[in-house]
């Protein structure tokens, strides 16, 4: 049987391996069930992605995108004359507030950076990226800060279930403005 063109195969796994951890976690992420939600051969994730830690990399470098829609829709980094703490509040609210599951799946890729050296480079341009864009409305020791405070309460709300508080978050990172 000759050989299907098939452009859009490899989006479709490292939509499928988004889709997988989604349901599964890191745990059930395997090429097998990689090509299983794909509708794909086996082959085709292994032909497109070697190892599970290079389908692991397209799928943060993809999820990563998420909260830099969120500040990019929100306006930042163009906005100089808006309040700052305010604007950054409200991009969390608004990632935390969309789709759940792909805010979860973002940090759990993320984190999984700790113990996956080849995830370190992807998690640490998420971070510069997200640092360079904040440093247009502060200085780069600032926005660091911001982040950090930005990541932790991220992680507390997804941890802890509770419903994120807006007010708190800009009250928390207008203090670090302040400095």
């Amino acid at each position: 049987m000759p050989r299907r063109y098939d452009p859009e195969r490899r989006q479709r796994i490292v939509d499928a391996a988004i889709r997988v951890v989604g349901k599964k976690g890191l745990a059930g992420l395997s090429h097998r069930s990689v090509a299983a939600e794909a509708d794909v051969p086996l082959g085709s994730t292994t032909y497109h992605f070697k190892t599970l830690d290079e389908l692991m990399v397209a799928a943060l470098r993809q999820t990563n995108e998420g909260f830099a829609k969120a500040l990019a829709d929100s306006g930042l980094p163009q906005s100089t004359d808006s309040d700052l703490a305010a604007d950054l509040a409200h991009a969390l609210g608004t990632w935390l507030g969309g789709d759940r599951t792909g805010v979860e799946l973002e940090y759990e890729l993320y984190l999984a950076a700790l113990r996956r050296p080849a995830l370190r480079p992807v998690a640490a341009e998420w971070t510069e990226e997200t640092a360079e864009r904040l440093s247009h409305r502060t200085d780069p020791v600032t926005a660091r800060a911001l982040l950090a405070l930005m990541d932790g309460i991220c992680l507390q709300v997804l941890l802890t279930g509770a419903e994120y508080d807006e007010e708190y978050a800009r009250e928390m990172l207008r203090r670090v403005l302040e400095g």
